[in-house]
């Protein structure tokens, strides 16, 4: 019979110490098909845990269905679906693979990916490139002309820039931007305004070295990484990765190292118990709409982006971005409360990122989920919603549904003693 009291407490203690000394650190942007292992030219990735392909529904579908069009796999829609169905076109899930995905997550082979390597584990974590900040966009299931051609611009026009400014600046450590941005106003997942002028601010010595080769290739990348306040969550979400999968596969450890929504419902992973995913409904949710839309719109079609609450940021960082009242919703003052309540259920504070509307205490880190059990207290996450009809609507919090949490502690107890 093995300890599943004492050992829990130790084990958790080595998460936590993994999740807090992590060294995220952008080392590189590749394509793909190149750079992630097992990633074959007929694969799509998606978020979630690995679901059939004929499970996928709504704007999830449509993703996927849109990747293969984007890769060239098919000529036509029925072409597309005709693969997939046939299993000629592969359905991946984006952890399996070591990606996190925004939404549905589409990866194909062709894409860009940032590479971020965990310098103090060794570990190595994929995010692909933000498309932009039109709502119509292939993460929120949307493919169509205007969709293929901001891809094919991120492609080959913006990333070649910013990839051969990273080759002469050399890795960029992500912690001290996430750190600083923190003090800026960012929580690192519904708001990355700071952070994103922080990455471009590492690569500007390399950026007007490039200029005097010809300036308007310049202009445009630099427009993408400050249009908007999204570009950095891709190195965010990629920080987060490699940070979480320190901390798998500890025994005893019952800290969650993955979160992740598809159009079946949510999901969460324990670090000891493995790559099991335990599932359970949709989340709740709290939404702020953009004009025109109603609640009746709001639809789920995948996001992996929450794995930076597994680390102490978004959702457990909001105090540190009061501007998220007009984005998404709610009221300051409610934020505080939400992110003091997050403290329930975590192993301890983080020490590297600091809140500072909550006197510089360290984000609450480490999701345990007994503490989730015991409290009745559920993650709380920053999300953008999707629309039935593709494309995003709004903006808002939800909170994990509570039976991801007592399968994994079933299945903890079942394991343990």
């Amino acid at each position: 019979m093995r300890d599943a009291t004492g050992g829990r407490a130790e084990a958790n203690t080595l998460a936590f110490e993994r999740l807090t000394k992590s060294e995220p650190t952008l080392v590189d942007i590749r394509l793909a098909g190149e750079v992630v292992p097992g990633f074959t030219p007929d694969t799509i990735l998606t978020s979630g845990p690995p679901t059939p392909w004929r499970d996928y529904t709504g704007g999830q579908r449509e993703g996927i269905i849109g990747g293969v069009l984007f890769e060239a796999l098919a000529r036509d829609r029925d072409e597309a679906i005709a693969k997939l169905d046939a299993g000629d076109v592969k359905v991946g899930a984006c952890h399996d693979f070591g990606c996190v995905g925004s939404l549905a997550g589409i990866y194909t082979a062709s894409m860009p990916v940032f590479v971020v390597e965990n310098a103090a584990f060794g570990n190595i974590a994929y995010c692909n490139i933000y498309e932009g900040s039109n709502p119509r966009r292939l993460n929120y299931g949307v493919y169509d002309e205007g969709v293929r051609d901001r891809l094919l611009l991120v492609q080959n026009e913006i990333v070649p820039v910013i990839a051969e400014a990273l080759r002469q600046t050399g890795t960029i450590p992500l912690k001290p931007i996430i750190k600083r941005a923190l003090n800026m106003g960012d929580e690192l997942h519904s708001r990355n305004t700071a952070a994103s002028l922080l990455f471009m601010r590492e690569l500007t010595p390399s950026l007007l070295a490039l200029a005097s080769e010809g300036s308007d290739r310049i202009t445009r990348a630099v427009k993408v990484m400050t249009d908007d306040q999204y570009f950095f969550l891709r190195l965010s979400m990629a920080a987060a990765k490699a940070t979480a999968d320190a901390a798998r596969g500890l025994e005893t450890s019952s800290v969650v190292t993955a979160m992740a929504f598809n159009c079946q419902g949510f999901a969460i992973r324990v670090s000891g118990l493995g790559d099991t995913w335990f599932k359970g409904p949709h989340a709740s949710v709290e939404a702020k709409l953009f004009e025109g839309h109603g609640e009746d719109e709001i639809t789920w079609m995948g996001g992996e982006s929450i794995i930076t609450e597994t680390i102490g940021l978004g959702g457990f960082a909001q105090a540190s971005a009061p501007a998220l009242q007009a984005y998404q919703g709610g009221s300051y003052a409610t934020m505080i409360a939400r992110n003091e309540e997050l403290y329930e259920i975590t192993v301890g504070e983080n020490t590297d990122y600091l809140i500072p509307a909550l006197g510089y205490r360290g984000s609450p880190t480490g999701i345990d989920m007994f503490k989730v059990l015991d409290s009745g207290v559920l993650p709380a996450m920053d999300v953008g919603i999707a629309g039935r009809d593709g494309g995003q609507i709004g903006a808002g919090v939800v909170r994990a549904p509570l039976a991801c949490f007592e399968l994994a502690a079933e299945a903890y107890r079942q394991r343990y003693s």
